[in-house]
């Protein structure tokens, strides 16, 4: 058993950071499984819960370079700890809110906190993957991503309809900080960590020719990072992507319930659905990019980009939901629509480990996330502005133009990445 653990450590650590991101993501697709219900509960509008939504979004945004900087300049040993503390106790202060306006200041301290998870995986992926296998060690951290999102769905039904909905923000919070305690206990890096063999250790240095020193990032180094043209080249796919996972994470009960005619206990048997497919998509988008360059021969940087443009075309489903009238062709085409949108997003998310060194990925991958993010909180700005008016699904057929349009950048400016990751890798 001792000879076990102490083969791929680096793996070992991709698995405690999977459960930490299952549990993020089970704290914040709580509210978008509770929708329907406090809705009711607390007399909220459509509108309202879009700005709960927004407050979340909001703080997110604007935290995930933070985020990063914290994480780069403290360590993903403290940082990730701190923040996933500060998540968990955030989510449980859920169960207190008396109307929409408390719900959406403990909403925007979650979003503060929450903001780490990605920047974190794609640092933790950084130094301790070889480059031709950090798209698998992302995928995994995304596939923790829908992950959450599925148990999300029964789990915080089941405490709703047997307890209350104070009760499922209360204990999926207290499992966030169980998490926090064990990822501070168990994480060291490469060189710290005692389990982790030469053998093992040489093989994933062999596979990084880039510094990972420990970086302060001053404001003109930032200043740096935001004029360069990869940085945008990646940032705006990103920006026309994240609308659909912010769509799906926070409104597809709210879709079901108002368009579908469907309560609680049937959101709870659907709803989990295109999370599913989510894991599915996420796997996928780790192995996607190996295997293309492996039996067609092309370089790393292009398979990345063609698993990103095969992916937008699977984004029409989701766009097309407003045509079927069937509520089990809604549900199919939403599960296609995330098993595309993780496939897409695990490859943006690797190409900022594969265009940035190790002390800058962090503060990179927070800045790329950040555009994201104001894209998804524009969409759900225009979902509670519009939804109740014209209905889900023409604010839906945006998502799969959204993605085609990122996509086409990528093929358009894919120069400007192949000659960043040469460069790093000089």
């Amino acid at each position: 058993m001792i000879a076990l653990l102490r083969r791929n450590v680096r793996w070992q650590i991709i698995a405690v950071i999977f459960v930490g991101t299952v549990l993020n993501y089970l704290a914040r697709n709580s509210l978008g499984v509770l929708a329907p219900t406090l809705k009711a509960t607390l007399s909220i509008t459509t509108a309202q819960y879009s700005y709960v939504v927004g407050a979340f979004q909001l703080a997110y945004t604007l935290m995930l370079p933070v985020c990063g900087l914290v994480i780069d300049r403290i360590g993903l040993r403290a940082g990730f700890a701190l923040f996933a503390a500060i998540w968990s106790l955030a989510n449980m202060l859920h169960a207190f809110a008396g109307g929409w306006l408390s719900l959406a200041l403990f909403r925007g301290i979650l979003g503060m906190s929450e903001a780490a998870v990605i920047p974190a995986g794609v640092k933790a992926s950084t130094e301790w993957f070889p480059a031709r296998e950090r798209s698998m060690a992302i995928g995994w951290v995304n596939v923790g991503t829908a992950m959450g999102a599925v148990l999300a769905v029964p789990l915080v039904s089941a405490l709703a309809i047997w307890f209350d909905w104070r009760a499922a923000f209360l204990v999926t919070g207290g499992l966030g900080l169980v998490w926090a305690a064990a990822w501070y206990w168990l994480y060291r890096t490469p060189a710290e960590h005692q389990r982790l063999t030469a053998g093992e250790r040489d093989y994933i240095e062999a596979g990084q020719l880039h510094s990972s020193r420990r970086k302060k990032h001053s404001l003109a180094e930032v200043r740096v990072l935001l004029s360069q043209p990869k940085f945008w080249t990646i940032a705006i796919p990103r920006m026309l992507a994240e609308p659909a996972w912010q769509t799906f994470s926070f409104w597809i009960p709210l879709y079901l319930a108002k368009e579908r005619g469907m309560d609680i206990a049937h959101i709870a048997m659907f709803a989990w659905m295109p999370f599913l497919a989510a894991d599915l998509g996420g796997l996928c988008g780790g192995y996607v990019s190996p295997f293309i360059a492996r039996v067609f021969g092309v370089q790393l940087i292009r398979s990345r980009v063609i698993g990103v443009g095969l992916a937008a075309v699977l984004m029409i489903a989701p766009g097309c939901i407003g045509l079927v009238a069937s509520p089990y062709w809604a549900i199919v085409f939403l599960c296609i629509g995330g098993f595309a949108h993780q496939t897409l997003s695990v490859l943006i998310n690797t190409l900022s480990a594969d265009c940035y060194a190790a002390d800058e990925v962090g503060v990179a991958n927070g800045f790329v996330s950040q555009a994201g993010w104001i894209g998804g909180l524009l969409f759900s700005l225009a979902l509670g502005q519009f939804a109740d008016t014209v209905g889900y699904g023409p604010l839906f057929g945006f998502l799969g133009v959204f993605d085609l349009i990122g996509a086409a950048i990528l093929f358009i400016f894919i120069r400007q990445l192949i000659a960043a990751q040469e460069a790093r890798d000089a």
